[in-house]
């Protein structure tokens, strides 16, 4: 029951989070990183893997250092593949100033898009998961590698998911399919069952100070590192979206309503409202955020309590919908507010 809310990757850069496609650090998952390269280095790397874990963990950071370190050595016989000790690529590498600026023809990344109008559609799309059969099927560059990264693939719906199957069933030769999910219960069995899984940890407190520190400029001894790093959950993301102290106050003061549940102060709510006013998406990601970990929490720790379960996980569901619908069609958010407290009144009450 991780956050389904606001996934806007401009809120994570907006708080000077580097993309993982301009990320040269990889924290935390040393012994996933040496399985992928020792797999390169054999020549007999599997042509898909599936990267699973919670959000900003570094699931899309690895599967584009993946990628950069193959189309920059795309002969994995050689001296300097062999003798490597991680699939780090200088960042001013030709291929790496490339996947950078978005330049990289061997390199096809599938994420949401935004529709005719504008909008950023709620999946993605199936017309841009066919373009993968022309982009396997053409020539490929100076390497002869080329690689299709999926972000994340609990975004696709029936028909887009059907439309990837058919490339994971015939793979073509040195192609790699690199798939990320954030919830892979959500990934049909049939996508699953052709990927290799990597499956990645939450990053511990200190791993989770140290890349804040190494993308903000910052110290990792710094207060508001500290505090970030200590309600991040192991997410560099979520660490991003309270790096401010304007996040860690509408943080708690969302806390403090959230204690009170079952009952609600509507002059505090009308509040909560005005913090959230306006189109900047970090305080609406941080709200939902906040709720999601809330919820999260009461449902680990209430076996045994089937129908209130129940409750919660419906809330949670009506919840992250409407924080999508929220952000997609940019709703007002005092509504929003009134909406998720009294979801969660309902939930919580007897």
């Amino acid at each position: 029951m991780r956050p389904m809310g606001p996934r806007a990757r401009e809120a994570v850069e907006t708080a000077e989070a580097p993309h993982p496609r301009m990320t040269d650090v990889l924290l935390g998952h040393a012994g996933a990183e040496a399985a992928l390269l020792a797999a390169y280095c054999s020549g007999r790397i599997a042509h898909a893997f599936l990267f699973v874990g919670g959000k900003g963990i570094g699931k899309t950071t690895l599967a584009y250092r993946l990628a950069r370190f193959v189309l920059a050595h795309p002969d994995p016989a050689v001296r300097e593949v062999q003798a490597a000790t991680s699939l780090a690529v200088d960042k001013d590498h030709p291929v790496a100033r490339r996947i950078a600026a978005q330049a990289q023809g061997d390199l096809l990344v599938l994420e949401r898009t935004v529709n005719e109008k504008g909008v950023l559609r709620q999946h993605i799309a199936v017309d841009d998961v066919r373009r993968t059969v022309a982009f396997f099927g053409s020539t490929a560059g100076e390497g002869g590698w080329r690689i299709a990264i999926v972000d994340a693939v609990d975004e696709l719906n029936r028909s887009s998911a059907n439309a990837l199957l058919k490339i994971l069933e015939e793979p073509p030769q040195r192609a790699l399919l690199l798939l990320v999910s954030h919830c892979p219960a959500r990934v049909p069995a049939t996508l699953r069952s052709r990927c290799r899984t990597v499956a990645l940890r939450p990053l511990s407190q200190s791993e989770v100070a140290a890349a804040l520190a190494a993308a903000a400029g910052r110290a990792p001894t710094d207060a508001p590192i500290i505090a970030a790093a200590a309600i991040a959950e192991g997410s560099v993301a979520r660490g991003f979206a309270f790096l401010d102290e304007d996040a860690l106050a509408l943080r708690q003061r969302v806390l403090d309503l959230l204690d009170r549940l079952p009952a609600h102060d509507a002059d505090a709510l009308h509040v909560l409202g005005d913090a959230l006013a306006g189109t900047d998406p970090q305080p609406l990601a941080a709200f939902v955020d906040t709720v999601n970990a809330w919820l999260s929490q009461r449902v680990a720790g209430g076996s045994g309590e089937l129908e209130r379960l129940a409750r919660l996980a419906e809330a949670a569901a009506r919840i992250n919908a409407a924080a999508r619908d929220a952000e997609t069609y940019n709703l007002e958010r005092r509504p929003l507010v009134f909406n998720v407290f009294g979801l969660l009144a309902e939930a919580t009450r007897g």
